[in-house]
């Protein structure tokens, strides 16, 4: 019945075929199960490498970017030669030392330029009121400037730093500072750290002061009381220095003056017109200065003064003011003085005016020099206008 069945589904026409003996696993079949396992192994292999030969390329979503190619490795290691490099330090109010590490044969080996920006010496800014114990003379009356063992001088050493330009410069020198206790301490606030303070030998804390203004950023200077004419009915005060006296008396008023505080780069007049124009007088106060390593700013307030040939004769730094900017209490007054100082710098490079710290005068220097700044004037430290015959 099986086979009748069979039969019945066979199609039409076609017997059905005796089937071949068995003989085994042909030749064909073997090779195609040895092609099946290597490329199974293959696969597993790849699967298990630990690094893949390449990771699915994600679909682009946006504009290609483009990348640089990376650098074929280099056949063996050689010494490259070693380009020129420059070690600046961190600025601080301007121009640093600047060194240089020369290339093979430029020089002897681990040679070094070093260039030098003369306007860079002072200070740093952030210990400008500690002392240098180096440039301190003791004395009975307090501490003296004096010069290092090493030849520097507080003139040198006290300087803020400023950038070193040829452009316009204005120095502005605001004295009386230590006489009225809220005066000061407003100027100290108030003015740009470019403005140089001067304070006056006969007031109080003026060791404190100094240091409240140097933490400020202020260059300072001393004033000292000279003789002007009419004296003693115009009287600069305590411990005047006046023609009549012997040069040991005038030096010793000097020196307690100068003993007053520390950290100033020189002095300037008080008065004076008569004393600064006697030569008996003038020589050995100017003598001292240079010995001492100070400048000496002359107010200009005497054109008689032999200031500025005995300070070259002594090697004294110099400073003239050019002009008062508030002998006239008012703001309008004092704004033009402070436009004609502008106007001397741009002719000559460089200008000096002198002030009092009363507060106009504080105010309106204040707000005037921020417009010169747009103006593109500097405001400069009395130390960088100075002629200084060490140097020129």
């Amino acid at each position: 019945m099986a086979d009748i069945g069979k039969d019945i589904e066979r199609p039409l026409g076609q017997t059905a075929r005796p089937r071949p003996a068995s003989r085994g696993l042909s030749a064909r079949a073997v090779a195609t199960t040895l092609v099946v396992l290597a490329a199974v192994g293959i696969s597993g292999a790849i699967a298990l490498r630990e690094k893949p030969f390449r990771k699915p390329e994600q679909a682009v979503v946006s504009t290609p970017k483009v990348t640089a190619a990376a650098e074929p490795a280099a056949a063996a290691p050689t010494a490259a030669p070693v380009a020129p490099k420059a070690e600046t330090p961190p600025k601080a109010s301007g121009p640093q030392i600047i060194h240089v590490q020369t290339q093979e044969g430029d020089g002897p080996p681990n040679a070094a330029i070093v260039i030098h920006d003369p306007s860079t010496i002072g200070q740093n800014l952030k210990i400008a009121h500690i002392p240098d114990k180096a440039l301190i003379e003791a004395s009975d009356t307090g501490p003296l400037p004096v010069r290092g063992a090493d030849g520097r001088r507080p003139f040198d050493v006290y300087a803020r730093p400023w950038s070193g330009s040829r452009g316009a410069r204005v120095a502005i020198v605001i004295g009386g500072l230590a006489v009225s206790q809220t005066g000061t301490q407003a100027a100290i606030a108030k003015l740009p750290a470019e403005v140089t303070l001067a304070f006056a030998p006969q007031g109080n804390s003026i060791g404190r002061w100094m240091q409240a203004a140097r933490q400020s950023g202020h260059e300072v200077v001393m004033q000292v009381p000279l003789e002007p004419f009419d004296y003693p009915n115009v009287n600069p005060g305590r411990n005047t220095l006046t023609v009549a006296a012997s040069p040991d008396e005038n030096l010793k008023n000097l020196r307690w003056a100068l003993s007053r505080t520390t950290n100033y780069t020189g002095v300037m007049n008080y008065m004076g017109a008569r004393f600064s124009a006697d030569a008996t007088a003038m020589e050995p106060f100017m003598a001292e200065l240079g010995k001492r390593g100070l400048a000496y700013i002359d107010d200009g307030s005497s054109a008689r003064s032999l200031a500025p040939d005995l300070a070259l004769k002594d090697g004294v730094p110099f400073v003239a003011g050019d002009m008062a900017i508030d002998a006239v209490q008012d703001r309008g007054a004092i704004l033009k003085k402070l436009d004609a100082l502008e106007a001397t710098a741009r002719a000559k490079g460089s200008a000096v005016g002198i002030g009092s710290a009363f507060d106009l005068t504080v105010d309106t220097v204040t707000s005037w020099i921020v417009e010169a700044k747009k103006r593109g004037i500097e405001i400069v430290p009395i130390s960088a206008v100075a002629i200084d015959p060490q140097k020129n």
